[in-house]
């Protein structure tokens, strides 16, 4: 059996199987729809794949290591990828185009069996091209995925097995006719049909002509005897089944192969195309240190937003963060600062790593999650039956109900829909309590009183950081180590947009 097992160690990629259903407000609020447009570059197939590998987030480190070496061996060797992953795209565009067909529902044994071999013998040099591709290459390859992969090709697609693939194709187009076994039964009827290999069978045309022929009977029909014809194809069909059926799972087991084989190289073809557009944006790519889920770890340098890089087709300002052991990291500081495009960052980085891809980054080490969230602040819906406030909270509510402990959870301006101080105690025990069930928590607000809170606690697994302003008010978009300050400097919004002053109430 060939398989090819390039996503997991054992087992096919699955790509029905269910998303997670937080899988929506991901893709909003970490703009991934950015991202998997960059990996398709067109192509609904690649976008389909993309998305649904990302989203799948794998939680097992052996799998993402064995994801990330074969990402590595693609990453060097990206025109053989693009080789092997024409070879299936042949195969379709074949099977289109020749009306290529097997349909075991209501056809007979006889249409079976044509389109079982017409198949086979339009993969038969394809076969040929990836076993000449694992020749060629097998030894520029060093991940565990890719040498198995091109062993079993090696192995599965010798010559030998080639050549006697092709020599089965001729025979069962029936050049000269099937010759078919069968046995009398009860009340004189056929039994026990049987196909046979022709006399002629590997023998030469000399030994045929001179060989002792044993006595035959036969007849012929008439041209226009319909019913004839019909019963000697009943009869034929009747030989022929049992080789219909094993030539048609043969058939059945290429195209699956093939069709897998697609699926599977479209996730790394889809990584090379992004690869491809952030090189040309100069911007830093690394493959990501897993640790395990517990202790807590993030400790990054130049990390920085993918999908914001990819929108404004240039280099961005990326961030270096030190936060391993912490569980909290709450981050405050002046408005437009950067504070929300860090975030997303942070939540695109662990989306990648967890689904075997580099990241946005000059170096990125993470404790694995066992799940992803996002609560981000929503824009005023005409269609929401209650308030923002409460809206949040049933939000909140629906992601306590998938939360285990060494979840992931990133909060961007969360409760701020009432009053500071409401909004501050609410967020102070649901932050409390999640921390206190080992839930890892990304907290970007405005609310003094929350931040602050926490602050004079003193505890060691909170990490606070701060969108740096100068003095002359300009944002830098770096987040620093900062204790909370009391301001978000909405002032110098109001004077940047309005031009002027602004001048408090005595």
């Amino acid at each position: 059996m060939m398989k090819v097992f390039l996503m997991f160690p054992d087992r096919d990629f699955d790509p029905e199987e269910a998303l997670p259903p937080n899988a929506a407000d991901l893709v909003q609020d970490l703009e991934l729809e950015t991202l998997f447009e960059a990996m398709a570059q067109g192509d609904e197939f690649l976008y389909t794949v993309a998305r649904q590998v990302v989203l799948s987030s794998i939680q097992d480190i052996d799998v993402l290591h064995y994801r990330q070496g074969i990402l590595r061996d693609c990453l060097n060797n990206p025109e053989v990828i693009r080789r092997l992953y024409q070879v299936p795209m042949e195969f379709l565009e074949r099977k289109r185009s020749q009306w290529l067909w097997i349909s075991t529902r209501y056809a007979n044994p006889s249409s079976i069996l044509n389109s079982a071999v017409h198949m086979l013998e339009a993969s038969l040099d394809l076969l040929r091209t990836l076993r000449e591709i694992a020749d060629s290459n097998i030894d520029r390859f060093h991940s565990m995925g890719f040498r198995r992969f091109f062993n079993m090709l090696q192995e599965e697609l010798d010559d030998a097995y080639l050549s006697k693939v092709e020599g089965h194709i001729k025979s069962l187009k029936f050049p000269e006719g099937a010759l078919i076994r069968a046995q009398l039964g009860r009340g004189n009827e056929g039994t026990c049909y049987v196909l046979c290999k022709p006399n002629s069978a590997g023998r030469s045309w000399l030994q045929r002509v001179f060989s002792n022929k044993s006595p035959t009977y036969s007849f012929t029909l008439h041209p226009r005897d319909e019913f004839g014809a019909r019963a000697l194809a009943e009869l034929r069909d009747r030989g022929i089944v049992k080789a219909a059926s094993a030539v048609a799972r043969a058939a059945d087991h290429i195209e699956s192969f093939f069709n897998m084989m697609r699926l599977e190289l479209a996730f790394y073809l889809g990584c090379l195309n992004l690869r491809e557009r952030l090189v040309s944006l100069s911007e830093p790519l690394v493959m990501p240190e897993i640790t395990p889920p517990n202790p807590s770890r993030l400790t990054c340098r130049e990390l920085y937003d993918i999908s914001l890089a990819l929108t404004m087709q240039r280099q961005i300002v990326s961030n270096d963060v030190n936060a391993d052991g912490k569980d909290l990291i709450l981050i405050t500081g002046p408005n437009q600062g950067g504070k929300t495009t860090f975030l997303r960052s942070v939540g695109l980085a662990q989306l990648m790593m967890q689904s075997g891809m580099f990241v946005a980054a000059r170096s990125f080490r993470s404790n694995l999650c066992t799940g992803i969230f996002t609560h981000f602040k929503r824009e005023e819906d005409k269609t929401m039956e209650s308030g923002k406030f409460v809206e949040e909270l049933r939000r909140m509510s629906a992601i306590v109900d998938h939360l285990t402990p060494h979840a992931l959870i990133l909060f961007n301006e969360s409760f701020a829909a009432t009053n500071e101080r409401e909004g501050s105690e609410v967020a102070r025990q649901i932050v409390s309590a999640l921390i206190e069930k080992r839930i890892k928590v990304f907290f970007v607000t405005h609310f003094y009183e929350f931040a602050h809170s926490f602050h004079e606690m003193g505890k060691q697994n909170v990490y606070f950081l701060r969108a740096q302003r100068l003095e002359d008010q300009r944002r830098t978009f770096k987040m620093i180590e900062g204790k909370p300050l009391k301001t978000s400097f909405g002032v110098d919004l109001f004077q940047k947009v309005f031009r002027t002053p602004f001048f408090q109430a005595p």
